[in-house]
């Protein structure tokens, strides 16, 4: 989420006219970033999240979750794991996350504990966490699929002011509510998990600096025979990352370096992308490419706010995908768009909506994942398709 509690301008100003441009300026960041930050983020403990505690109470669920990650380990904090600063290479981990029943919490939210360790019945809690390495991680994903007997991998790469444990969190409820037949891999980037310009800026650079990380981790997954089919799944900045990844791994392909057959789709949910550098992407990227779907929301305050960050440059989320040149370049590239403006609602966070709201992402990964169905139907009305998912899931 973007935006910050103050905007503290410490230059010295002489000249009256610049003075009045950049209050103007600020001010417009400042009441952009209060309108929404009081929702931005639900309160959980800063410490210990992740401390494994014991867990038997009847009707929680567990989530496996596999990272991946370009962060450092946490040296004094154990309940951590990660913290926000950019490791030399990429590590790896597995967190198993315990869920409380249904009819104890939310959908589409994940229940902090207030304290820790939380309550099993009514909070998310951390069953086992340990570091593994790369032969571990393989030996995990081959294992979990003949288990499972499931072959397909979700790679979800979260997006700006995410803490290690909001990103595993995070996955896991998305995991959980969708039903989601799927390997589940966490991608996290050195995110700050902070709501503040600089942590803005320092997570953009953290986001470029892990692109090469994650195409080398879709390469790895694509590698695992156990491994039939790769989504990807992003969120808000991590799209920067992911299509980055894309774009690079793309160019591989077209010099015969890699094989793209196994990453089938990749789905954008309000990506803090500039949107005339996804046209690029997507140009440079050609035939060698996942299936794209595209979620935006035109009420979405956080790229509201990054799109003054960036210069007035409309950012990919919030555009409307009816209008032109939009409509055009999207049915010519193929790209999927469900536009959500319309499910808004009543205190909602659009940002997150589609991983809040059940007609969004969290059905579409259910009706395709459940009963197979590929997502390259152009459908003339895709909120009300959806919308017929979710009846026909619940």
């Amino acid at each position: 989420m973007i935006g910050y509690r103050r905007f503290i301008v410490r230059e010295s100003v002489t000249r009256n006219a610049w003075r009045t441009k950049l209050s103007r300026h600020h001010l417009a960041l400042a009441l952009l970033g209060v309108a929404f930050l009081c929702g931005a983020c639900s309160e959980r403990p800063l410490q210990g999240v992740l401390i494994p505690v014991a867990e038997a109470t009847p009707g929680t669920s567990r989530v496996p979750v596999l990272v991946a990650t370009t962060r450092q380990r946490a040296p004094s904090d154990p309940g951590e794991m990660f913290n926000s600063e950019r490791a030399e290479s990429i590590s790896y981990a597995s967190v198993t996350v315990s869920i409380p029943p249904d009819a104890n919490r939310k959908i589409g939210e994940v229940q902090w504990p207030a304290v820790v360790p939380g309550d099993p019945s009514r909070n998310f809690v951390t069953v086992s966490a340990d570091y593994i390495d790369k032969k571990d991680f393989a030996a995990a994903i081959a294992n979990t699929a003949k288990q499972t007997g499931r072959s397909k991998v979700m790679v979800f790469v979260h997006g700006f002011n995410n803490r290690f444990d909001d990103a595993v969190y995070r996955f896991a409820q998305i995991v959980h509510d969708s039903k989601a037949p799927v390997v589940p891999v966490l991608f996290t980037w050195p995110s700050r998990g902070e709501i503040r310009l600089r942590a803005y800026t320092y997570d953009r650079d953290s986001a470029t600096y892990s692109r090469d990380a994650l195409e080398d981790l879709l390469a790895m997954l694509a590698s695992y025979p156990s491994v039939k089919e790769i989504s990807v799944l992003a969120h808000s900045m991590g799209n920067w990352v992911t299509l980055e990844a894309l774009r690079g791994r793309s160019m591989r392909a077209a010099q015969g370096r890699t094989n793209t057959d196994k990453l089938k789709y990749a789905m954008l949910v309000a990506p803090d992308v500039d949107v005339d550098v996804f046209r690029t992407q997507i140009q440079r990227m050609g035939a060698a490419r996942p299936r794209i779907a595209l979620f935006v929301s035109q009420d979405d305050k956080a790229l509201a706010l990054s799109k003054i960050i960036w210069g007035g440059v409309p950012r990919l989320g919030e555009i409307d995908p009816n209008i032109e040149p939009y409509r055009s370049e999207f049915e010519r590239d193929r790209i999927m768009v469900f536009n959500l403006t319309k499910l808004k609602s009543i205190g909602d966070d659009p940002h997150d909506r589609a991983f809040e709201d059940i007609t969004t992402v969290v059905g579409m990964i259910r009706q395709r994942l459940s009963e197979g169905q590929a997502m390259t139907d152009h459908r003339p009305n895709p909120i009300a398709h959806m919308e017929n998912i979710s009846a026909m899931s619940r």
